[in-house]
């Protein structure tokens, strides 16, 4: 086919082959890491539910009953489902215990968490990739559960790319004009209250993160460190991997962008870490569903990696020329 010819498709191929230092790229065995915590901020009315449907919610997902857990069956996907820190532990099977914390701090009135509570959110997200990696994992996403939580990742935002709430808050699932002004006033005060410091990632997500937002940031990290590609879902993983990058900008390497979605603040975070979506459907409901939706791509761009040459058929290989990309 001609160089290039299949865009961000052939890209990524190129950049899992890279990653992996082998040319030999598979995506057979792959898995949606879906991090469940729960957000202080939710009390001063930032979401339309409160924090009683973060576990509702995860009980679901870790059943298979959720949505992506139904794209994940057609996508060949496992679904692994971690309790990253939600108010009340939740028990049932196909769930994860990792707690931090019972859920974080309100970030209106001070730190979401404390530093070593970050530390420990980012170690266990990286550990999470190297128990996938060792039982034959190629293939990562990223998906999150936790109300209130794009909230916290518009403050990150706001504050790694030193940005005002209304750049980077938008209506998550579905608030009202006044549920959006709540928002912003909760993003605006927390920044103001904690005064995270933009040129340390670890002191923003211990201010104005999320048990969920730090162990992102460090499956992102755990994706370079044991050479296994990570397709981010939406805004919330965009802004963990951003962190993650600030903290190692070497882990961009592992960081492969799945779709755009309609949060303001998500374009801005791509253009951030200089990565390019491959799907724009305007999606907006989280929990990992699209970066598993970008899965079938990836497969599609392998098959055509596998696939017939031009010498088959007598035709010349086409080769770089002068002046194009």
């Amino acid at each position: 086919k001609p160089l290039g010819s299949l865009g961000l498709l052939e890209a990524a191929v190129e950049d899992a082959a890279a990653l992996g230092q082998s040319a030999e790229v598979r995506f057979d065995t792959r898995a949606v890491l879906v991090l469940c915590a729960d957000n202080g901020v939710v009390r001063q009315g930032v979401s339309q539910v409160d924090s009683t449907v973060t576990a509702v919610a995860a009980r679901s997902i870790a059943a298979g009953r959720s949505s992506v857990g139904q794209m994940a069956a057609l996508a060949h996907c496992d679904v692994i489902t971690v309790d990253m820190g939600m108010q009340k532990p939740v028990s049932g099977a196909g769930l994860l215990e990792r707690r931090i914390g019972a859920g974080t701090a309100d970030i209106t009135e001070g730190p979401a968490m404390t530093r070593a509570q970050a530390e420990q959110a980012v170690l266990t997200g990286a550990a999470l990739v190297r128990t996938e990696q060792e039982r034959g994992c190629t293939l990562l996403a990223t998906g999150e559960m936790g109300i209130g939580n794009t909230t916290t990742s518009a403050a990150v935002a706001c504050a790694l790319l030193r940005q005002p709430a209304r750049a980077m808050t938008g209506r998550g699932a579905g608030l009202s004009d006044a549920g959006l002004r709540r928002k912003r006033w909760a993003v605006d005060t927390a920044l103001a209250v904690n005064r995270p410091d933009p040129a340390d990632a670890l002191d923003v997500l211990a201010k104005v993160g999320g048990f969920d937002l730090a162990g992102l940031c460090g499956v992102f990290l755990g994706g370079a460190l044991y050479r296994v590609p990570v397709l981010m879902d939406g805004f919330i993983s965009a802004v963990a991997a951003l962190c993650a990058l600030r903290l190692c900008p070497a882990a961009g390497a592992a960081v492969f962008a799945s779709h755009v979605s309609a949060e303001p603040g998500h374009s801005a975070v791509l253009r951030a870490l200089g990565k390019a979506p491959l799907i724009a459907a305007q999606m907006r409901l989280g929990e990992g569903t699209g970066a598993v939706a970008a899965m079938p791509l990836l497969d599609m761009a392998l098959a055509v990696y596998r696939g017939t040459t031009f010498d088959v058929y007598g035709i010349p290989a086409y080769v770089p020329q002068e002046g194009a990309q």
